[in-house]
C-alpha cells in the first residue's frame, strides 16, 4: 500500500510538472509566433523568474527554449500528446533530442511508460536502435503463436542485446548461461516488463530420464511459463524438436490449471531467416526463435535500412 501510494504520488507530481512545462512552452511559442516576443525575451524571462521565484529550478533560458521545442514538437499530434505526461521530463528530453520522427517518438514514449525504464535504460534502448530493429525484424514465431496469442508479438523481440555480459568472441554456452545469471536483472530488463524468474537448469523428469531446461521464466501478462534454451552457434532446425519436448513436459507436469500453455524461445548466436521461416512453418508448438547480440548494432546503418524499407513500401503502395 505504501509503495503504491508513493508511485501514485510520484506520477501525479510528474503529470503536473509536465503539464506546467507544456503550458509554459505553449505560451512562449504562441507569443514568438505572433511576433509579440523576440528570442531575447526568453532570456529576460529566465532572469525575471530567478529573481522573483527564489529557489525555483528548471526555468533557465535553455530549459525554457526546450519547453517551447517540446510544445511545438507535439502540439499538432493528438495521439502522441497525452503520452508525454506519462514519462519524466528527463525522458521527454532524451526522446525529443534523439528521435528523428513522430513514429519513433511515439514508440519510445509508449515503451518507456510501459516498461518503467530509467533514463539510463532508455538511452541504452535508443543506442541499441530498438525501434529500427523491431520495424525491420519482427519476432519470428510459429503459426500456433500467431493464431492463438497474437499479443506475443508485442512481448518478444527478434534480437536481444546482451552487451552488458562482456562476453569473449569465443564464449561457450556455459559462459553465456553463467553471465545471464550473474546479470539477471539486466537480462530481465532486456526481456521486458512482467517477466518473473523461475529457475536455471530447471529439472524435468520424463519417464526414467532427467532433463534440464536452461532458463525458465513466467510472464504475468501472458499468464504462461516461458522456456528459454541457449545456443552459442547458428540456429539449426533440429533444435526445435528438443524445445517442443520441453514445452510438452512443462504443460503436462509443471503448468497450473489456470495458466496458458508454455511458450518456448530458442536464443541463438545467429540465424538464417529463411531457414527459420521453413523450420517454424509446420511447428505445432508455441515457439519463437531469437538472436542474442553481444555488441550494440550500428544505429546509423539500421536507420538507413529502415528509410530504404519505408521507401520501398511507398513505391509498392504507389504501384
Amino acid at each position: 500500500m505504501i509503495q503504491s501510494a508513493k508511485a501514485q504520488t510520484y506520477q501525479a507530481v510528474n503529470t503536473a510538472l509536465i503539464e506546467l512545462y507544456w503550458q509554459v512552452g505553449g505560451a512562449i511559442s504562441r507569443r514568438i509566433a505572433a511576433a509579440e516576443w523576440g528570442e531575447g525575451i526568453v532570456r529576460q524571462l529566465a532572469v525575471y523568474l530567478e529573481e522573483t521565484q527564489p529557489g525555483l529550478r528548471g526555468f533557465t533560458r535553455a530549459n525554457l527554449f526546450r519547453m517551447r521545442q517540446f510544445y511545438d514538437a507535439y502540439v499538432d499530434d493528438e495521439k502522441v500528446t497525452p503520452l508525454v505526461r506519462h514519462v519524466p521530463w528527463s525522458h521527454n528530453l532524451v526522446i525529443l533530442s534523439q528521435c528523428k520522427g513522430m513514429a519513433e517518438r511515439e514508440f519510445y514514449l509508449r515503451a518507456a511508460a510501459r516498461e518503467k525504464w530509467s533514463r539510463r535504460e532508455l538511452e541504452r534502448q535508443l543506442q541499441s536502435a530498438l525501434f529500427e530493429r523491431i520495424q525491420l525484424s519482427p519476432a519470428k514465431v510459429s503459426p500456433v503463436v500467431r493464431q492463438n496469442s497474437p499479443e506475443v508479438l508485442n512481448v518478444f523481440k527478434d534480437a536481444y542485446m546482451v552487451e552488458f555480459l562482456d562476453l569473449a568472441d569465443t564464449h561457450s554456452e556455459a559462459d553465456l548461461h553463467r553471465g545471464l545469471l550473474d546479470r539477471l536483472k539486466n537480462f530481465m530488463i532486456e526481456l521486458g516488463r512482467d517477466f518473473c524468474f523461475v529457475g536455471s537448469e530447471f529439472p524435468l523428469q520424463v519417464g526414467k530420464q532427467d532433463f534440464a531446461l536452461d532458463l525458465l521464466f513466467f510472464h504475468r501478462g501472458l499468464n504462461c511459463l516461458v522456456a528459454i534454451e541457449l545456443k552459442v552457434g547458428r540456429f539449426e532446425p533440429e533444435y526445435l524438436g528438443k524445445l517442443a519436448f520441453y514445452l510438452e513436459a512443462l504443460d503436462r507436469d509443471v503448468r497450473k490449471k489456470h495458466e496458458n500453455p508454455a511458450i518456448g524461445v530458442l536464443l541463438c548466436a545467429s540465424k538464417d531467416d529463411e531457414v527459420v521461416e521453413y523450420a517454424l512453418s509446420r511447428m505445432a508448438s508455441p515457439a519463437l526463435i531469437a538472436q542474442y547480440r553481444t555488441q550494440l548494432p550500428d544505429k546509423a546503418w539500421l536507420q538507413a535500412k529502415l528509410h530504404e524499407f519505408y521507401q520501398q513500401n511507398l513505391a509498392g503502395s504507389a504501384g
